[in-house]
């Protein structure tokens, strides 16, 4: 017997509550979302792939040839706009039974998304163990989780409880030991320091036995074989990556397959009474979300490094030492690790077709080199919580650049927070640093940002000191 998804208070009290929550409950938790029932004429949860044209003077469904009998927009389709925080259009010729309200948007959810990254940054910079961060900008698509379970047959990750979209650890650490597996090949040229699985180096005692262990088991841990008793821990651990969203929504993507009678071995009469695969299959549009491009993504790795020594305490002699350059050798490999996913793998889901392509924050500049390098920052023993800083630094460290056509938004919670926008990236000040940056604007700007909480098309002096993007003022 069917029961509602949402209680029934909820919708009655308001019908499109869902407007006012983040993307991933509205995709995981709020049904009414999804769609309508085409039986009973009401909105629930029960997802119909296509509305039926009614014609208006006799109420009639719509039939014949000359006259379309589906509405365009398919339930799914409109379900992931309004999922992705989009209003979604309204076709006069084509009316749907309801014209959703305007959406807001992920305005409001941008200030969690900055407070979780400060909480990660704040915890990673109090960690006593060593660890690195680099920071990349999305150039394609991101889409993750398209594997979990859903009705519209398209999952996506969404962190709970706070429903925005995320990249678990674990594909980190999956994606870059692949990338280690593919430089330690040598296909790609200069394998950069890596050697693979079958050259191992390093012997770690578990019991009466020894495991012989290679330069990626040290790092990743070992991949133990089904049945196997042996299993070693990595010495690195990899945190989850909250995307920074460009914008103020996700995309709704759609790829159209065109062979589903040969995938699921159906004899229909449209495909010609084949299973064969052939160029008259019917297309079936499957709507899923997506990260936009420009978003930003900053990966958090630390390092066990009490482990690590144990681990390569008993090395061959040409073994090389993963502690070596003041206890950093295995950041210089990762970072290659790194740089290797940007330019040929890719973070997430859908990476064969073009998803998921990212450069390194620094690259993305205006004038950087293709080759160019973001600054991995190191974490040693417990150090002050990262803030902005105010003071001047060297002027080897540091340098000013002029971001045309930014977007400032702040918030008044926290002290005070300014984030700047642009193709370039984004740059963060907050308390004083974003006080300073008010007073810097002139009395109409400094007015409408407060007022309206953004300003649009602002040329904005931004200084970068290492992996920290500062505003500064406007130009003029």
């Amino acid at each position: 017997m069917p029961i509602a998804a949402v209680p029934r208070y909820m919708q009655e009290n308001d019908p499109e509550f869902y407007l006012s929550s983040p993307p991933g409950h509205r995709f995981l938790l709020y049904l009414p979302a999804w769609g309508e029932n085409q039986e009973s004429d009401q909105i629930d949860w029960r997802m119909a792939d296509r509305v039926p044209k009614i014609d208006k003077k006799t109420g009639q469904q719509k039939t014949g040839k000359s006259s379309p009998e589906w509405d365009d927009l398919p339930n799914g389709q409109f379900a992931c706009m309004i999922v992705s925080c989009k209003t979604p259009k309204s076709d006069a010729e084509r009316p749907r039974r309801r014209k959703p309200k305007a959406d807001s948007g992920l305005k409001t959810w941008h200030i969690v998304m900055n407070s979780l990254l400060a909480r990660q940054r704040a915890a990673f910079a109090s960690q006593p163990r060593q660890g690195m961060v680099m920071e990349a900008v999305s150039i394609a698509p991101f889409a993750t989780g398209l594997g979990n379970e859903h009705p519209l047959e398209n999952g996506f990750a969404f962190l709970n409880p706070y429903g925005l979209p995320y990249l678990p650890g674990s594909g980190v650490k999956g994606v870059l030991r692949q990338a280690a597996k593919e430089l330690a090949s040598g296909a790609w040229g200069d394998p950069t320091g890596w050697s693979g699985a079958e050259d191992p180096m390093y012997t770690i005692p578990i019991g009466r036995e020894a495991i012989r262990l290679s330069m990626i088991d040290v790092l990743f841990g070992l991949e133990s074989q089904e049945g196997s008793q042996q299993h070693v821990r990595g010495a690195l651990s990899f945190w989850d990556v909250i995307p920074q969203i460009t914008g103020d929504s996700l995309m709704v993507e759609i790829m159209t397959p065109h062979q589903s009678h040969y995938y699921q071995q159906k004899l229909e009469r449209r495909s010609g009474e084949s299973t064969s695969p052939h160029d008259s299959g019917q297309p079936n549009p499957i709507s899923f979300l997506t990260v936009p491009p420009g978003s930003q993504f900053t990966f958090h790795v630390v390092c066990d490094v009490q482990h690590l020594k144990r681990l390569t305490k008993d090395k061959m002699s040409n073994a090389p030492d993963l502690l070596a350059e003041g206890e950093t050798h295995w950041k210089t490999l990762l970072e290659t690790s790194f740089h290797h996913t940007f330019a040929w793998l890719g973070f997430g889901a859908k990476t064969a077709g073009g998803y998921g392509a990212m450069k390194p924050a620094v690259a993305f500049g205006k004038g950087a080199q293709p080759d160019e390098r973001s600054t991995t920052i190191e974490a040693e023993a417990p150090a002050e919580p990262i803030e902005p800083r105010t003071t001047q630094a060297s002027p080897a460290q540091t340098t000013e650049t002029v971001w045309e056509s930014s977007l400032v938004t702040y918030s008044k919670g926290g002290g005070g927070i300014v984030t700047v926008q642009s193709t370039q990236g984004k740059a963060e000040a907050r308390g004083p640093s974003a006080q300073a940056f008010l007073q810097a604007l002139s009395p109409e700007q400094r007015q409408r940002l407060e007022k309206k909480g953004q300003l649009k098309h602002v040329a904005i002096v931004v200084r970068i000191e290492g992996n920290m993007r500062i505003p500064v003022r406007p130009t003029s």
